[in-house]
């Protein structure tokens, strides 16, 4: 047994074995916290940006930023700009590593920011949802992007939580108003019948606990709080946030996924509130005890959710144990031990 109770020898050899660079790579980074200065840490990384996943996606790019088609990126999914840059956040890509990222993320930011700071699909305003706007703005600052761009990105998100200078769907004549998909303050969704939805609430709840503290500003701390009311309105192992067309929750909340797109499961919901400090709050206890249970007697976890054929790179067998999950799983019980 190692030091944390959480991580067993046999449970860290497996993610540290080095046919998988890139989950070597995290683990190393992430579980045991190796300094930015250390070899192994070092060279580690360089074969994950050079070997596998990672460096599969970057020469797919098109030398001027994008993937498949120019343009918002959104579509094809899941092989889109916005789906790719996504992914290679979750891969722990960096610009400080591959110049191409660098070049991903100014195109993205060109191509679909709007004026008032939103992520959108097409190209306008009225083409923006949480889902989207979360995980780019997550994706971004995880890659290590810090285009002054993305000031205004999170000041529309948290505008967006709490209403405040944001006209309603109706005011047509307003600089900054809502429309069809992002109806609403607290995550008000066209697609979740015009309630708020949890999914697209958790993306931008995760991309706010990424925001360095000392740039959050006193309208984003209000979106925090709102956003914390509603994760915590129920018992986060129960799931049952609005639910929009359906009379129950998605099942897919109990189906932990590698890589998470718009989809979300019950361990980003935790991912997402330990990030904002909740760790140690005992509205998290079912939900922990949730994942603690989806562990198999060797301590790994399987992959319920995935995208095989879909994206660049598969990433395993369903239903198996799987290092991508394991390695999610790992980071919240980590950051609650």
């Amino acid at each position: 047994m190692t030091a944390h109770q959480w991580l067993t020898d046999d449970l860290l050899n497996w993610l540290l074995e080095k046919d998988n660079p890139t989950v070597r790579y995290l683990t190393l980074r992430d579980l045991l916290d190796c300094p930015p200065d250390d070899n192994q840490l070092s060279d580690t990384c360089s074969a994950a940006h050079t070997h596998g996943p990672i460096a599969a996606i970057l020469a797919a790019m098109d030398e001027q930023g994008f993937w498949v088609e120019p343009g918002p990126g959104y579509y094809p999914k899941y092989r889109g700009t916005v789906w790719s840059i996504i992914l290679l956040a979750q891969l722990g890509a960096s610009i400080t590593h591959d110049a191409r990222i660098s070049r991903a993320c100014a195109y993205v930011l060109d191509h679909a920011l709007a004026e008032g700071g939103q992520f959108t699909v097409g190209g306008s305003p009225s083409s923006t949802a949480d889902c989207l706007q979360g995980n780019l703005c997550a994706a971004l600052l995880d890659l290590g992007c810090d285009d002054p761009r993305l000031d205004q990105a999170f000041e529309w998100m948290a505008r967006s939580v709490t209403g405040e200078g944001v006209a309603p769907i109706a005011d047509r004549q307003a600089a900054l108003r809502y429309y069809a998909g992002k109806c609403g303050p607290r995550f008000a969704c066209g697609a979740n019948n015009k309630l708020p939805c949890a999914w697209g609430g958790i993306k931008v709840m995760l991309a706010f606990s990424k925001w360095p503290i000392e740039r959050r500003t006193a309208l984003i701390d209000h979106a925090i709080r709102d956003g914390l009311d509603f994760l915590f309105s129920t018992d986060p192992a129960r799931a049952d946030y609005p639910s929009g067309f359906s009379d129950k929750p998605s099942g897919n909340w109990w189906k932990f996924g590698f890589p998470v797109f718009y989809v979300t499961d019950l361990l980003q919901n935790v991912e997402a509130l330990v990030a904002l400090g909740c760790g140690d709050d005992p509205r998290l206890q079912n939900a922990l005890d949730a994942i603690r249970a989806k562990q198999d007697r060797q301590g790994r976890w399987a992959l319920d959710y995935d995208y095989t054929g879909k994206t660049w790179v598969d990433f395993g067998a369903k239903k198996q144990p799987n290092k991508w999950v394991t390695l999610r799983a790992l980071r919240v019980l980590k950051a609650v031990a």
